[in-house]
């Protein structure tokens, strides 16, 4: 038997917005009516008194809006300073005698008013019932750093038709940990309701929720857990998402993440191994979601690149492995029929990235300041690298449109419709870049009657100096595969290195539709169609550039540009002398450098695929980021989303 849970299609969520100066002017609150419940003043107050967030200040605009204003000058009828009353008042002789009247009037104010405050008194909610008054869609919860809220905001895939719910917003990208804002001050009438959980450990009772005692709908669960699986070329990793089901759609409440090496791929002659890696994994979920909550936990595995790269009966075998696997032994629910086990479409990863990142950014939420441009989102990974971004056509050019083909991408989200450019460069990630240099330097060394071959020792440019790597050499026109000492020895450069890169760019290569980007591929020019937007690296090009931002000496310090990458890679291709001038004195930074010999490749080839392949000038500014609020950037979150509000949820019986 298989029971279904079903969401309405109008979308409300939870959501951490941030504290970007640009959502100031996000989208003020509506202006409480007469009748507004007392609850709400306490949430107004903390939230204005927390100065340092411009949403924070939003909020805070409910105790100074139009009732503060209307009170006012209430107010200046009554007591006026031209007034005559006032004056006497103020003089200690009471009130003029202007006739019975008047006199009678006050009279009935003043008994008026006292049988309002005595009924209230009476009668009115105490302070520890006033959560009963409250709906659980509108309980602001105030930390040091965010403050919670109702958000109304559905997307719509027009490829896929599917309608799902976008994550919540929150702090955009940083550069180093997160700087929290100082708490605000509290007064004895003030309510402040207990920080957001981040994790299982701050939740208490997993299969509860913090923002509400019962389900908006008695057919749904109070907490969903949804698990996806993202089966990579260099290893696996599960995203263990909680929601809860206060408002007509799921609330994203936090993430509990775990990876594992190596991935799906390096399993290509074993399928039943393949699929056992991932017991570590969903062994993982088993711990964190509750017993009664695993039969209506969807779950989806979803493989990219390197895969991808697999012929199609050893991806077929693994995939179907891995189904038998989670349906024989883990209790959780396979979603998507066919779909829940498959390997994700390239243009479909980038955009979900794409998406991720934005609304955690609050650049495409509904209330997203109008004129905001969403990010360019550029992702790196092992086997493949994606770019995502909005271009715009100038009326200098009536004739420039995007071209039709599959980079074109039509969303509709947040109210508006977008037209994105997408493409995922399979072969061009991170490895397989490492891959194609050694292949090349190898097989020039033997077109130069050098040191070539099986067990040969290489001079490689891209290697720093003094540092030495034994890599496999694949010879597609042999067959064949050996492995090769490549060292940097003395010719280690970033220059020499960078003109080897080049060549596995392929800028040069035919480019039928114009303009193209590299390996002649098209691609609007983003110095034309987007010259000012925002530019977020995702992955590799974090992980590669962490250290250097958070190295204790001579760090590298915000702005980031383009040109950083180059910059950091023409020291460290001149080897461990130039690392101890610079920072000797940061041990882990010299340890992270002495353990990869390819971190000079590494940073040339980041730089090359940015200011050549990309054409992005050098010192157009970037932002590199991992996690918002510990969760994880990248296609998952939005995957998941689009899994528990796309289609029905079906329960394992």
């Amino acid at each position: 038997m298989i029971v279904e849970m079903r969401h309405s299609s109008v979308v409300h969520l939870f959501s951490l917005n941030d504290h970007h100066s640009s959502s100031a002017s996000s989208s003020s609150p509506t202006s409480p009516s007469p009748d507004t419940t007392p609850a709400q003043a306490p949430s107004a107050t903390l939230a204005s008194s927390h100065s340092s967030s411009s949403s924070a200040s939003s909020v805070g605009s409910v105790t100074g809006g139009p009732h503060a204003r209307r009170r006012s000058r209430g107010g200046s009828s009554m007591f006026s300073p031209r007034s005559s009353n006032y004056e006497r008042l103020e003089g200690g002789m009471g009130p003029s005698k202007s006739g019975p009247g008047r006199k009678f009037a006050w009279k009935k104010f003043a008994i008026g008013a006292a049988v309002i405050i005595g009924l209230v008194y009476f009668f009115g909610p105490r302070r520890e019932d006033l959560d009963d008054y409250i709906p659980c869609e509108c309980h602001f919860s105030i930390s040091a750093n965010m403050f919670l809220r109702l958000e109304a905001d559905a997307a719509i895939i027009s490829d896929s038709k599917e309608t799902f719910e976008a994550p919540p917003a929150a702090p955009g990208p940083t550069y180093h940990e997160d700087v929290g804002v100082p708490a605000p001050v509290l007064h004895d009438d003030d309510m402040a309701p207990p920080a957001r959980p981040t994790d299982p450990a701050s939740d208490g009772d997993l299969s509860k929720t913090h923002f509400c005692t019962k389900p908006y709908s008695p057919d749904l669960p109070l907490v969903q857990f949804a698990l996806m699986i993202d089966a990579g070329s260099t290893g696996s990793r599960i995203h263990i998402y909680k929601f809860n089901n206060c408002g007509p759609s799921p609330g994203y409440e936090y993430e509990v993440f775990k990876q594992r090496q190596p991935g799906l791929s390096d399993y290509r002659y074993s399928p039943t191994a393949a699929a056992e890696s991932l017991d570590e994994l969903l062994d993982e979920a088993m711990r964190v979601v509750p017993e009664p909550l695993r039969k209506c936990t969807p779950v989806a595995v979803k493989a990219t690149a390197g895969l991808r790269l697999l012929g199609d009966s050893e991806s077929s075998a693994i995939l179907a492995a891995v189904r038998h696997r989670i349906e024989d032994k883990y209790p959780f629910s396979l979603q998507g029929g066919a779909d829940a086990v498959v390997i994700m479409d390239g243009r479909d990863e980038g955009v979900y990235a794409w998406i991720t990142a934005n609304y955690l950014l609050d650049t495409i939420r509904s209330s997203s300041p109008k004129g905001t441009e969403p990010y360019a989102v550029l992702d790196l990974g092992g086997a493949s690298t994606q770019i995502v971004f909005e271009p715009t056509f100038g009326m200098s050019k009536p004739d420039a449109t995007l071209e039709e083909g599959e980079h074109k991408y039509d969303l509709a989200f947040g109210g508006r419709t977008r037209v994105l450019y997408q493409h995922s460069y399979l072969g061009y990630g991170l490895m397989r870049a490492r891959a194609s240099v050694h292949k090349v330097v190898e097989f020039m060394n033997g077109l130069l009657g050098k040191s070539h071959g099986k067990d040969a020792t290489v001079p490689n440019p891209c290697l720093a100096k003094g540092t030495k790597r034994r890599v496999e050499i694949e010879d597609e026109r042999l067959g064949e595969k050996y492995n090769v000492t490549m060292v940097g020895e003395d010719i280690g450069n970033y220059e020499a290195c960078n003109r080897v890169v080049e060549l596995v760019m392929a800028k040069d290569a035919v480019c039928e539709v114009k303009p193209c980007s590299f390996n002649g591929v098209y691609q609007p020019s983003l110095l034309e169609t987007f010259p000012h937007g925002k530019i977020l690296l995702l992955s590799y090009f974090y992980d590669r550039l962490g250290p250097f931002l958070s190295a204790t000496v001579h760090p590298v310090t915000p702005p980031l540009r383009v040109g950083t990458f180059g910059e950091l890679a023409q020291t460290v291709c001149e080897g461990p002398a130039a690392w101890r001038a610079r920072w000797g004195a940061d041990r882990a930074l010299m340890e992270e450098l002495e353990g990869r010999p390819e971190y000079c490749l590494d940073l040339t080839f980041m730089h090359a695929l940015l200011r050549l392949g990309y054409e992005f000038g050098v010192d157009r500014e970037i932002q590199v980021g991992k996690q918002i609020e510990g969760t994880e950037l990248g296609w998952c979150l939005g995957a998941t989303i689009a899994m528990v509000t796309g289609a029905d949820l079906k329960c394992r019986v």
